[in-house]
């Protein structure tokens, strides 16, 4: 395990927006980040999965990337949602369908269970979840989460049975994605 946790974003979307496709959205969503100072230094490749919790909406794009930012988490999270906003994310219900979904998923090694004070670290569902736990454990096959100490190898063997996920290959866009600078 390196001494230096790392800050670890989840990305995704099934709406193309006003995008090519949702992984042209997550490209941008990804730029935005690096051009709002918050460095993306690693990324997985990508996922498509369909809907968690099951439902007739199209199947997500999704990865994980690890970034370096001088960022605290509550800014982090704001510049995340702002960035959604700005590529047209719309809260609706929740599950519902959308351009762009950003997460802070572990920020370090923080634990942070206190919803006055968002974001909740780690994420509070990624270890359920398919879309994060798979890319994240390519990227950081070491990795070890913050508060229950499984490795991401335990994590990916206890993931539910019923999420659906595949490796998508990369665009020949920035990011691996549709976008284009």
């Amino acid at each position: 395990m390196s001494n230096i946790a790392p800050i670890i974003i989840g990305y995704g979307g099934n709406l193309t927006g006003r995008f090519q496709s949702p992984r042209a959205a997550c490209g941008a969503a990804l730029y935005s980040l690096a051009s709002r100072g918050a460095r993306v230094v690693k990324r997985s490749p990508w996922y498509e999965s369909a809907p968690v919790p099951l439902s007739d909406q199209p199947w997500y794009i999704n990865g994980v990337a690890t970034i370096s930012t001088k960022l605290l988490p509550d800014d982090l999270l704001d510049l995340l949602l702002d960035i959604e906003v700005s590529l047209g994310r719309e809260r609706g219900k929740p599950n519902a369908a959308r351009v762009v979904d950003l997460d802070v998923l572990a920020y370090g090694n923080k634990i942070n269970n206190s919803a006055v004070r968002p974001p909740l670290l780690p994420h509070p569902r990624m270890h359920e979840r398919a879309f994060t736990v798979l890319p994240l454990r390519d990227i950081l096959p070491d990795w070890y989460h913050p508060q229950s100490q499984k490795s991401i190898s335990q994590l990916a063997e206890n993931l539910p049975s019923d999420q659906q996920t595949r490796i998508i290959a990369d665009a020949s866009g920035i990011y691996g994605t549709e976008w284009v600078t």
